[in-house]
């Protein structure tokens, strides 16, 4: 038995392609923190999380031993996970988190020490510039707008929080007017960034012209077993596996030791050269996507892990797909 701890909404998707994937019979559990019954329903048995998150990791053990499951997939919350990973091993529990080490995650979370070290292995990422105060940031800002458009973001920090462009060719109220749009005029930042004396770690970095590829991967122990490469494509996205950013992408997952479904993301400058951005330990929002592929990430798995055969993945160029929204129902 497999049970997947509260991750992103794919969650849903990745439910899906295990059941897809394994011997009939064999239950998946799940669970959330919140009423998500589109996913849970999908499970075979399902829990609440306690909320506060440091009761998470004993909670999860206890209720493994009295379930019965063998393996337990950390989502979102990896980190936390892996600092205990010596309780779940004592108790007999495969535990999943996207990371083999508290280290690994110190290194991943935090850009600022991905950064320096991908640069220390010569892994090609975006130069960067930790910043603290105002006076660091006008500099950073000096030193690399020369070079041509600079943008930050915050040093620890997921969905795109906190990332911004700087234009100078813009009005200073598109900030506010459409922020969707990730363009201020650094005069404006640093304006509003000034009010407060005491701010986050942020990095500032040379803004790259090229397209993003967000790599979908199943890793074990530092090792890649299967992935999919995902481009967005005006309204779609497309796929690929050969290329110079996929290639990328596993050297950085190995060298980072990668445990689980992860996912790294590059993004390539103008002449069309990959760069690092960040590794997330975890699925992401769109691995759903790549079932249209021919690969089930998610079911290689869940597969391998229960040491079960691997489902028939069979790659199928070509393949563009859409994001539509679809109803679920469920019982209130």
């Amino acid at each position: 038995m497999i049970w997947f701890l509260e991750g992103q909404a794919s969650q849903r998707d990745i439910i899906m392609g295990a059941r897809d994937a394994l011997v009939v019979g064999t239950k998946i559990f799940a669970s959330h923190s919140h009423d998500r019954p589109e996913i849970t329903h999908l499970a075979d048995m399902s829990f609440v999380e306690p909320q506060q998150l440091s009761e998470r990791p004993q909670w999860a053990i206890a209720t493994a031993l009295a379930s019965g499951v063998k393996v337990v997939v950390a989502g979102r919350f990896g980190g936390l996970y892996e600092a205990c990973r010596a309780d779940f091993e004592q108790a007999g529990l495969t535990l999943v988190t996207g990371a083999t080490s508290t280290r690994a995650f110190e290194l991943l979370d935090d850009k600022a020490l991905f950064t320096a070290e991908a640069e220390r292995v010569n892994l090609a990422c975006v130069p960067a510039i930790t910043v603290t105060n105002a006076e660091e940031l006008a500099l950073a800002y000096q030193t690399l707008s020369g070079q041509g458009e600079v943008c930050i973001k915050p040093v620890v920090g997921i969905y795109g929080q906190g990332f911004w462009r700087f234009k100078e060719d813009i009005d200073p109220f598109r900030c506010f007017a459409n922020p969707d749009a990730r363009e201020v005029s650094f005069d404006a930042y640093l304006h509003f960034y000034k009010m407060k004396a005491e701010r986050p770690a942020m990095l500032v970095m040379p803004y790259l012209a090229g397209s993003e590829c967000s790599v979908d991967m199943v890793c074990e122990a530092g090792r890649v077993i299967e992935f999919v490469g995902r481009r967005k494509s005006g309204g779609h996205q497309t796929f690929e596996r050969d290329t110079s950013a996929v290639h990328l992408a596993l050297r950085a997952a190995e060298h980072f030791g990668c445990d689980g479904i992860v996912n790294v993301q590059t993004r390539d400058d103008c002449a069309g050269v990959p760069h690092l951005l960040e590794i997330n330990a975890r699925y992401s929002g769109g691995i759903g996507y790549t079932r249209a592929t021919g690969i089930n990430l998610a079911g290689t798995f869940a597969a391998r892990r229960l040491g079960m055969a691997e489902p028939g993945n069979d790659w199928i160029d070509g393949v563009r797909v859409k994001a539509i929204t679809v109803a679920v129902a469920s019982q209130a």
